[in-house]
């Protein structure tokens, strides 16, 4: 053997310490964290490759890659439809609701009791003034007429008696042969038979009349309603209802109201002469019916709802008005002369001011405030804040901020027919 033995003093040699035995199935502790940490970094990268490389957000290394959507999306001119601001006339009007009022409404009524013989009219029919609608069994009367001549005639010649009795009197009493007495009572006599012929004639006329009552003829020209009594009927003129109504169409009024402030408006304009027009709209204020003149102003205000009435009256000659028609009636009290005009679209609104996008020369647009004075139909009239020839935005402004560049896509009336450049 080659072991020798230790001298005295030396130490003898201590052996190392064994490691301890991990147990089967475990991972050495170091290998387990550098495996956490490539994890980790491997996720870093994926999450700055979704971020940079492909949301298109990023910088791009390339400097001839083009930008991504929304950076191209906010380089593109925003479509709005312009108009230009025009120099004009802007119409002021006063609107109130009213209603169509027959000039004339006729209820046709009998003067005289009888049978309805005829009615001459189809319900509904445009008569003129004077035409025939009616008869009534003219007989009685005419006998009545018969007896009344005959009693003047049996009158006329007991007067033509009296007459010559009386003659014959006054020639004897100039000779004294009758007493003056009989004289008299003679003149008394042929005054008697003169009354008598008078009421004669009375009856003849008042005859005569009842027969031109028995023939019923309209007092003016309109539409006659529905007919009331049928023929064959007894009539009296005592009857409430009447045979028909004739409501009067040409021309016809319209009756409506405006606020009690307007009325001095109203008020100087008549004074000065001017004849004021007057326009008849449906009710959704659309169409215009047709168109007249102020007639009259009531006198006085209704002191419940605070307006006027006035009175306008309109030809009608196309019969577009109907009686108790509801109407909207705008009348024109004055015109505002040479202000600028641009489209109601144009004008936006918000809580600190009113105001519009107007387009510059280089097509960018800008947010200008405006003082309107006046908005009439589809046009509003600037005091301040704008001038004529410069073209404001009418459609299209959701998408517009200070200096956004816009491409004019269509033009309006008034508009801008070519893109701004």
């Amino acid at each position: 053997m080659n072991s020798s033995s230790a001298g005295p003093g030396s130490a003898e040699p201590v052996p190392p310490e064994p490691a301890p035995e991990e147990p089967l199935g475990s991972v050495p502790r170091r290998p387990r964290r550098r495996g956490l940490i490539v994890a980790a970094l491997l996720g870093a990268a994926v999450l700055l490759y979704l971020l940079f490389g492909r949301g298109g957000r990023g910088p791009s290394k390339d400097p001839k890659t083009p930008a991504g959507p929304d950076r191209a999306a906010a380089a593109r001119p925003i479509p709005v439809v312009a108009a230009t601001a025009r120099t004009g006339d802007l119409p002021v009007y006063l609107t109130g609701l009213g209603n169509a009022v027959p000039l004339n409404t006729v209820t046709i009524r009998t003067r005289v009791d009888g049978q309805l013989m005829r009615v001459n009219f189809r319900e509904g029919q445009l008569i003129r003034a004077g035409d025939l609608l009616a008869e009534i069994d003219p007989r009685p009367f005419q006998v009545q007429l018969t007896q009344a001549q005959g009693q003047a005639a049996k009158d006329q010649a007991a007067l033509q008696n009296a007459k010559v009795d009386l003659q014959r009197y006054q020639t004897l009493a100039a000779q004294d042969a009758i007493p003056r007495q009989q004289l008299d009572t003679q003149a008394a006599t042929v005054r008697q038979f003169e009354a008598a012929l008078q009421s004669d004639q009375g009856q003849i006329d008042s005859a005569k009349l009842n027969i031109a009552y028995s023939r019923i003829a309209a007092p003016v020209a309109g539409r006659v309603g529905l007919r009331l009594v049928d023929p064959g009927n007894i009539v009296h003129a005592t009857d409430s209802n009447g045979l028909v109504v004739i409501t009067q169409l040409q021309p016809i009024t319209v009756i409506f109201t405006v606020p009690a402030d307007h009325l001095p408006e109203v008020m100087g304009a008549l004074r000065a002469g001017r004849r004021l027009e007057v326009d008849a709209y449906d009710r959704e204020l659309k169409n215009r019916l047709a168109t007249g003149t102020l007639l009259a102003v009531d006198n006085q205000i209704d002191p419940a709802t605070g307006t006027v009435r006035l009175k306008s009256e309109f030809p009608n000659a196309d019969g577009a008005l109907f009686p108790n028609q509801f109407v909207n009636a705008r009348l024109l009290v004055d015109t505002l002369r040479g202000v600028v005009l641009v489209p109601s679209a144009a004008i936006q609104r918000s809580p600190q001011s009113t105001f519009t996008w107007v387009i510059k020369p280089d097509s960018t647009v800008e947010m200008r405030d405006i003082e309107p004075q006046l908005t009439e139909a589809d046009s509003t009239a600037i005091r301040r804040g704008l001038a004529a020839g410069e073209n404001v935005v009418t459609d299209g402004v959701d998408k517009l901020q200070p200096g956004s560049k816009v491409a004019v896509q269509a033009a309006g009336p008034g508009a801008s027919r070519k893109p701004a450049s």
